[in-house]
C-alpha cells in the first residue's frame, strides 16, 4: 500500500506531467499576456497546494486547495459563483450565493470524498485561534468524478489529506496534471487533471491580474485553436469511459469586484469550456467559483468588465488545455486506462512546428 502526500515541489513519482504547457507548445490564446507564472498564484496572496494519494492497485485521487491571504470566518473575501449544469455536490453553495462571500479556502477532491474534506475545512477552521468565537462556518468544497480510475467508493481521503494541501499550499508555480484533485480526472476522450494559467491586464484604474485554476473531467470533443481533436485522430483507442463528468473553475483576481460582479465572471468561467468542446451533459456537474482579494474601493463600473470578461474565456480555455498537455497516461481501477495527448502527434495534426519533444 503507498500513499503519497504531495506538496509544492516534490515528485509525483512519474506521474507529474511532462512539463509542456500550450505556451511551451506556441499555442497561444488571446491578445492579454499573462503573469509571471501564468498560474492563478499570479493574483497576489493567492497559494495554491496539493495532496495526491496513489495506492495500488486502484486509488488514484487527492486533494486540492486554493488559499487566499488569510482568508477566515472574520476575513472572507467578496465571491461569486455560477452552475452551468448542477449534477454536482458542491458544498457551500447556497450560502456563497446568498451572502457573496468565501471564508474558508476553496477545497477541491474527489466526489464520495467532498463531505468528509468539507468536516476537514470545519477542523481548520477550529483550529484558528482567531476562530475561537466562531458558531457558524461555511466551508467551499467542489468535486468531480475520479470513479473511472479510481475506487471513488473506497473514501481514501480525508482529514489529514485535506490539512496536507492547505498547510503546503505556496505561491508562485503550480503542478498540473496528475496532481491532488486532478489525479484520477480524464476529459474530453484524453487523461486531465489540475490546470492554471493567468492574465494580466490594464484597466483604467490601472493593472489587474486575473488566475483561473481548473480541475477537468468533463465529457466532449476536444477542440484546439479551432481544430478537432480525437483519440482516434492521435492513434489512440477511445477510452470506454461513458460522455459525462464534471468540472470545477476557480477564478481569483485583484480587481476590486462585488459578488454580482464576480458572479458574472463566475458565468463566463463555465461558458469558456464550450471553447474547447464540452458537451455539458446530463451527468456533468459545471460550476465556477470567483473570488476577489481585494476588499477596499468601490467596484469597477459594469460597462468596464467586458476585457476582463474576455480575459476570462481565455484563462479557462489555457486552464484546460495545461491541465491536458501536462497529463500522464494513466491506468487505475478495474484496469482501466485514460491517455494522455501523445504531443508530437498534436502538433502534427495541427500542422504545428514548435519545440523537441519526446518521441512517442
Amino acid at each position: 500500500m503507498k500513499e503519497v502526500h504531495a506538496v509544492r515541489g516534490v515528485s509525483f513519482v512519474g506521474l507529474a506531467g511532462s512539463g509542456h504547457r500550450a505556451r511551451d507548445l506556441g499555442i497561444v490564446i488571446g491578445e492579454h499576456e499573462p503573469g509571471e507564472h501564468n498560474a492563478i498564484t499570479d493574483v497576489p496572496g493567492v497559494r495554491v497546494g496539493h495532496c495526491t494519494v496513489l495506492r495500488e492497485p486502484a486509488i488514484r485521487t487527492g486533494v486540492t486547495a486554493i488559499v487566499p491571504g488569510d482568508v477566515g470566518p472574520h476575513a472572507p473575501l467578496p465571491a461569486g459563483m455560477f452552475a452551468g449544469n448542477g449534477y454536482g455536490k458542491l458544498v457551500g453553495a447556497t450560502q456563497l450565493a446568498e451572502l457573496g462571500l468565501i471564508e474558508a479556502p476553496v477545497v477541491l477532491t474527489a466526489t464520495l470524498s467532498a463531505f468528509r474534506a468539507a468536516d476537514a475545512v470545519v477542523s481548520w477552521m477550529l483550529a484558528r485561534p482567531d476562530c475561537a468565537d466562531v458558531r457558524t462556518f461555511n466551508p467551499v468544497v467542489g468535486e468531480c468524478n475520479d470513479g473511472y480510475l479510481s475506487d471513488i467508493r473506497a473514501r481514501p481521503l480525508g482529514e489529514a489529506q485535506v490539512l496536507a494541501a492547505i498547510d503546503g499550499a505556496a505561491p508562485g508555480p503550480v503542478p498540473e496534471g496528475c496532481v491532488g484533485a486532478g489525479t484520477g480526472t480524464g476529459a474530453l476522450g484524453f487523461k486531465a487533471g489540475v490546470g492554471t494559467a493567468s492574465r494580466v491586464l490594464d484597466l483604467a484604474d490601472g493593472p489587474v491580474t486575473l488566475g483561473a485554476l481548473v480541475q477537468a473531467n468533463f465529457g466532449g470533443t476536444l477542440r484546439v485553436l479551432g481544430s478537432t481533436v480525437t483519440p482516434a485522430s492521435l492513434g489512440l483507442a477511445e477510452p470506454a469511459a461513458p460522455d459525462v463528468g464534471s468540472c470545477m473553475v476557480v477564478l481569483a483576481t485583484d480587481a476590486p469586484l462585488d459578488s454580482r460582479r464576480l458572479t458574472r465572471l463566475a458565468r463566463r468561467a463555465v461558458f469558456a469550456l464550450g471553447r474547447v468542446g464540452a458537451s455539458y451533459s446530463h451527468g456533468s456537474g459545471d460550476y465556477g467559483i470567483a473570488f476577489s482579494v481585494r476588499t477596499d474601493g468601490a467596484p469597477l463600473p459594469d460597462a468596464t468588465l467586458s476585457p476582463l470578461f474576455e480575459a476570462t474565456l481565455d484563462v479557462v480555455e489555457e486552464a484546460v488545455l495545461n491541465s491536458l498537455f501536462t497529463a500522464t497516461t494513466m491506468t487505475g481501477v478495474d484496469g482501466h486506462t485514460l491517455h494522455a495527448i501523445p504531443l508530437p502527434r498534436l502538433m502534427k495534426l495541427l500542422g504545428r512546428s514548435g519545440p523537441p519533444l519526446p518521441g512517442d
